[in-house]
């Protein structure tokens, strides 16, 4: 499908003010955002979130509210039922004493399922069959949809830099599918002295990081980030390699193309009993048949950054989203010379154990039979909605 140039951003919101204003921010400074139109997602109301969607003027601006919510549906699937069955319950307790709504139906690991963990899966997949397939200001729309989260933090000249991944995967790899502009190194330190550039291009990509690591568990200290020069420069670095769900997640993209190529294998997706939609998404990608995995075109230094210091895995005790902020944002100054580079160096790679590893079972919290049936519904929704459009 031909590429129109245009770009919609869709941004998923949960309850974290604080990391959403500064992801506005970050929006608001990047050059031609006022070209885009920028989708808010989300799976909770609250006024005072919505205020601060609702003050952007930088851009056209959308909100979309998930129905299915926990928060609309507190003492009823999809949130809580009273009667659903406790999550470490045994089998036969269930079936036996509490007759409980999903006794049948544990995941593989034995467990019944949590809401506030189905609904990341839920969410995801019926934002994406909105924007793609219901919605009438989207229905022409045949460029890239960038999915954000409302503690992602973007550079400035990151709409630049899907231009050029485009034309990379036009030029380059035309079957690639998914498009990445960022990457979750634990850290991001701009080093710039001589010795230090020679040693870490000698390493290859995947040997920096593991050094990194390796150094500061030795040293015991806080992580903070680290981007090494050459990911910056007036020739840029970006790879093409198999899509690997948790390291290529964050600021990805694709278009309306790929995602018909997704919905017509939506029970690989709906019935995988994962409660994350990324390794959802990884296992359908893996079950292709005829077809080989998704390939992502990805930006070796990153211009989307995780700045959620807490979060659905992330339990940490001093969650101070302005530390990591500051970091990030001293990077970008840093970098600056190096942004809106003119041209991108492609390479290949077949990728690491970990992106060719095949799964063979997922993750659990998705045995409920409730919340398959709820997915699957959401495609069929979609797609005749996707017949009105169209007609």
């Amino acid at each position: 499908m031909h590429d129109d140039g245009t770009k919609n951003l869709c941004v998923c919101v949960h309850t974290r003010l604080t990391y959403l204003r500064h992801l506005i921010v970050s929006l608001a400074q990047a050059r031609d955002i006022d070209k885009t139109l920028l989708i808010f997602s989300h799976d909770y109301y609250d006024e005072e979130i919505n205020n601060l969607v609702r003050s952007i003027d930088f851009t056209k601006v959308m909100q979309i509210f998930y129905p299915h919510s926990i928060q609309t549906h507190p003492n009823e699937f999809p949130g809580v039922d009273p009667n659903d069955c406790p999550r470490d319950a045994k089998l036969q307790q269930l079936t036996i004493k509490l007759k409980c709504n999903n006794a049948l139906h544990p995941d593989l690991h034995g467990h019944y399922r949590e809401a506030k963990y189905t609904q990341t899966k839920h969410h995801w997949w019926w934002k994406a069959n909105r924007i793609f397939n219901q919605l009438q200001c989207t229905a022409s729309h045949t460029g890239m949809v960038v999915f954000l989260e409302e503690d992602h933090y973007v550079a400035e000249d990151f709409i630049h830099m899907i231009h050029l991944l485009i034309a990379t995967r036009d030029k380059a790899c035309p079957h690639c599918e998914i498009l990445c502009l960022g990457t979750y190194l634990k850290t991001y330190q701009y080093h710039s002295t001589a010795d230090k550039r020679k040693k870490q291009i000698a390493l290859s990509y995947i040997q920096q990081v593991r050094a990194v690591s390796e150094e500061r568990r030795r040293r015991h200290e806080n992580w903070n980030y680290q981007v090494y020069p050459n990911l910056y420069g007036s020739t840029q670095k970006v790879e093409i390699t198999p899509w690997h769900s948790s390291m290529h997640n964050m600021g990805f993209a694709f278009n309306r193309s790929v995602f018909e190529d997704i919905v017509s294998l939506h029970h690989q997706f709906c019935d995988y009993d994962d409660y994350n939609w990324d390794y959802s998404l990884l296992h359908l990608s893996q079950n292709r048949k005829g077809k080989d995995k998704f390939k992502v075109i990805l930006c070796k230094g990153p211009r989307v950054f995780h700045i959620g210091e807490c979060g659905i895995h992330h339990k940490k005790s001093n969650c101070n989203a302005s530390v990591v902020i500051g970091k990030v944002q001293k990077l970008l100054l840093e970098a600056r010379p190096q942004m809106y580079p003119a041209r991108v160096a492609a390479t290949v790679t077949s990728g690491g154990a970990k992106h060719n590893k095949k799964l063979i079972k997922g993750n659990g919290g998705w045995g409920d039979l409730r919340d398959r049936e709820l997915c699957s519904n959401m495609t069929k929704i979609g797609r005749q909605m996707k017949k009105y459009f169209y007609a």
